[in-house]
């Protein structure tokens, strides 16, 4: 079993910038890069609120810049989810496929991923019409009309700052009861933008090169009929990347992964977490990677208390 000083798990923002403050420090980190390297950015086309590309970057140019970064100071990587973590005694334990690594301190940076509809045609047409952050894409929907789907705060946040942009926003929500807490619903309820389609589910997604229309289904009595829409933004919730720890780490109820107070270190002294594996509220490039920053900093310091 090969050793290492720090294990980074993790290719997104979040992960990258801990690589690249490690590598600086001199750490020579290694970076399980996962299956899907770069993280939620690689889905997303352009990126237009990363500090310092003032015409905006691709989201996979911008991925790779932070990998060669990293490499540049002396980050290696691997490719290969991490199926199983022993951080019961030390070293920690890390199994990589068929692999197995040891390490004083490990980075946690394995993201979230989005709840998606579960519908073929929403594959089809990612990037192309159907997004998961309005944040990061209701820019390039001005004057159009998009329909948002989900009946908690994430969508009626998601609805409310696409009116910024949008001509007419759509909510689609499953049910008549809402999730979302009262002030964040009469908020979207009084913008004469949004228009509520209650009792509805996506049942297919249609357009030439990109969303056009949306087949909308009855939850009540199954009828059918279209919505015209340039853009649907899937508001359904987040999972955190966190299964592998569940009777290890302390997490919140939805799974996100809980610190100590002012610090990135998890209850188990020399783990850190960074990103949006405990952020489930900014869930932003540029806030993934000051978190980064913070574990990377952390576990030097970490690493020095043990002499290293």
């Amino acid at each position: 079993m090969k050793h290492e000083k720090l294990i980074i798990m993790g290719s997104g923002p979040a992960g990258l910038t801990a690589a690249i403050y490690a590598a600086r420090a001199n750490l020579k980190p290694l970076v399980i890069e996962g299956f899907e390297p770069g993280g939620q950015l690689t889905l997303t086309s352009e990126v237009e609120n990363f500090p310092g590309f003032p015409e905006g970057v691709m989201g996979p140019e911008l991925m790779e810049n932070f990998k060669k970064q990293a490499e540049r100071f002396g980050a290696r990587f691997v490719l290969g989810n991490v199926e199983g973590a022993q951080l019961s005694k030390r070293p920690f334990e890390i199994k990589v496929g068929a692999e197995g690594f040891s390490c004083d301190s490990f980075i946690i940076a394995s993201g979230a991923s989005a709840r998606w509809l579960g519908i073929e045609s929403e594959k089809k047409y990612r990037g192309k019409g159907v997004s998961t952050c309005a944040t990061c894409d209701g820019a390039f929907y001005r004057n159009m009309e998009v329909a948002v789907v989900g009946g908690g705060d994430s969508a009626m946040e998601e609805a409310n700052f696409l009116t910024r942009f949008c001509s007419k926003i759509y909510v689609i929500h499953r049910r008549e009861e809402f999730r979302a807490s009262k002030i964040m619903l009469e908020r979207a309820q009084k913008n004469p933008k949004i228009e509520f389609i209650m009792n509805a589910a996506v049942k297919e997604i249609q357009g030439a090169q990109t969303v056009e229309k949306l087949i909308l289904e009855s939850t009540r009595d199954h009828s059918t009929r279209e919505l015209a829409v340039q853009g649907l933004f899937v508001a359904i919730g987040h999972v955190p990347n966190t299964t592998i720890f569940k009777d290890q780490l302390p997490m919140n109820e939805q799974g996100y992964l809980l610190t100590r107070p002012n610090t990135t270190e998890t209850e188990i002294s020399g783990v850190f977490s960074a990103g949006d594996v405990h952020d489930f509220r900014y869930r932003q490039a540029i806030t993934a990677a000051g978190s980064g920053c913070r574990a990377a900093m952390d576990a030097e310091k970490y690493l020095e208390s043990l002499g290293h």
